[in-house]
């Protein structure tokens, strides 16, 4: 599937229009991420959108969004995963309220589609350029938030190992 990231509208145009048109509107975000999710490197967003500050009062929502992110995939999740997915959050909670312009996922949303379609790690390559304990042990943990199998942790953990020697 081929998709142009251009044709897609970004989070920020459906917020400011949002705003726009909704001048007393409020978007709520909430951390949903429960032990489980972190332990897997996964943050989880939920936003709430209001169109005045009395429906807010009132919890009348005009719409909600849920996204995922995950620690290190990516470029914008090496550092600011949690962000990111607030990010999307709000995106499909602007979505689901009809603010979505001429398609429903965002700019975001697609990128994350894009990040996705990477080839698969070659794990075995990785190893052999590792030199240091530090680096082994970055190495495992990449290798677990993506949730490789145990072969593969093994081989990182039998590294470290024997580099500690």
């Amino acid at each position: 599937m081929k998709f142009n990231l251009e044709d897609y509208e970004t989070v920020e145009e459906r917020i400011k229009r949002f705003y726009d048109e909704h001048a007393d509107g409020r978007i709520m975000t909430e951390e949903v991420t429960t032990a489980s999710d972190r332990e897997k490197g996964l943050w989880v967003i939920k936003a709430t959108l209001y169109l005045t500050a009395g429906d807010q009062a009132a919890d009348l929502p005009k719409a909600t969004g849920f996204a995922f992110e995950v620690d290190g995939q990516g470029m914008a999740n090496k550092t600011s995963a949690l962000e990111n997915c607030e990010t999307s959050a709000i995106g499909r909670a602007l979505a689901n309220a009809n603010f979505s312009g001429n398609k429903r996922a965002s700019r975001e949303e697609m990128s994350k589609v894009q990040r996705g379609k990477q080839p698969p790690t070659n794990w075995d390559g990785k190893l052999k350029n590792v030199k240091t304990k530090a680096e082994a042990r970055e190495l495992w943990v990449e290798a677990n938030r993506q949730g490789v199998g145990k072969d593969i942790l093994s081989k990182i953990q039998k590294l470290a190992d024997e580099l500690e020697s």
